[in-house]
């Protein structure tokens, strides 16, 4: 990206962005600082179920997470990592929307079979996971004050 503009500059501009992502909240689909990412600048449809959105985060943060729930008045947002759902997001919030990743030097599209089918699993399965994470987290929580405790 070229240096001093702002992703939404980038992208008006350009109309794609090509980029890393930081952090792990999109695992196992985008590896920090290994894959990459293009989204195309969001025009004036709405977005799916499904579609990996890169939207602003009040005041200066940019998440990349994917579309779980589509609303009249925006989106519930979810990272393919994480278990807190994100709430009130809208059209105007959303910069882009993921049009397809590379990994290990392969380019993916969003059209392909392999990845829709990932994101079908993805999209039905968001109750059990979540539901299995945060045990996970529970017990690797207890586990911790166990050991520390005695």
């Amino acid at each position: 990206m070229s240096k001093g503009l702002s992703y939404e500059e980038y992208l008006e501009q350009n109309e794609t962005l090509t980029y890393t992502n930081v952090g792990v909240s999109m695992l196992p689909l985008l590896r920090q600082g290994k894959d990459l990412f293009t989204v195309r600048r969001k025009g004036e449809e709405r977005c799916r179920a499904g579609d990996v959105v890169l939207y602003r985060r009040p005041p200066d943060q940019y998440v990349l997470h994917r579309v779980i729930e589509v609303k009249p008045d925006g989106y519930v947002i979810l990272g393919d990592n994480c278990v807190a759902r994100e709430y009130g997001i809208r059209d105007a919030d959303i910069l882009g929307v993921m049009t397809g990743f590379v990994r290990d030097g392969k380019a993916h599209s969003v059209c392909e079979a392999g990845y829709r089918l990932y994101t079908f699993l993805w999209l039905h399965t968001i109750g059990p996971r979540v539901f299995a994470k945060r045990a996970r987290l529970k017990l690797a929580r207890l586990w911790h004050r166990i050991r520390h405790e005695g």
